[in-house]
């Protein structure tokens, strides 16, 4: 009973939060009500005993969403995206599409015959979902995860033209700091 009342209080707030994706007027608003619609949806997976995939959303959206707002921070035109705009374009037409769409999707929820479990769940479920989806492509795709991740990684690192130790010099033995602005942290 806890269960199925705690799947239906996730699923509202995750209806809500997905709705003020739409509802807000910044950017930076808009990418945290994602990011909590999209935790709720992992909770909602968790609750479903599929730990696995509950987990990588959760890891997976959030950083998604904090490298999303990083960037806003650092290249949007407005202070951090906090500004208000417009995030409506097409109004009418997405909602006819919205619409249409939650019909037929209900409609199919009562209409399918769902197929009955059939033998029992697997001894490693990780390694059955794992294969299912990426059958021999397990490996490939771990080592193209970590190969982004590097490659994250190598981005922010080469994209600053000031080094870690640079603000006191290579043997970090300098009285003051040699910061680009005057008047920081350390002056």
């Amino acid at each position: 009973m806890v269960i199925t009342v705690l799947f239906w209080i996730l699923g509202v707030f995750a209806l809500v939060s997905g709705a003020l994706v739409f509802r807000l007027d910044s950017m930076a608003r808009v990418t945290f009500a994602l990011l909590a619609s999209f935790l709720f949806v992992a909770g909602e997976v968790l609750l479903l005993g599929l730990s696995y995939l509950g987990v990588v959303i959760v890891l997976m959206m959030t950083m998604e969403m904090v490298i999303m707002a990083v960037f806003m921070v650092m290249y949007m035109m407005n202070p951090a995206g906090l500004m208000p705009m417009a995030m409506l374009h097409n109004t009418r037409g997405a909602a006819a599409i919205a619409g249409g769409l939650f019909v037929a999707l209900t409609t199919g929820i009562f209409l399918v015959d769902w197929p009955q479990r059939a033998g029992r769940p697997p001894a490693e479920p990780t390694r059955a979902l794992g294969e299912a989806l990426m059958g021999p492509q397990m490996l490939t795709m771990m080592t193209l995860g970590l190969a982004l991740f590097a490659t994250i990684v190598a981005t922010v690192v080469l994209s600053t033209h000031r080094g870690r130790y640079e603000r006191f010099g290579d043997d970090l033995c300098a009285d003051r700091p040699d910061d680009p602005i005057p008047g920081g942290v350390g002056r």
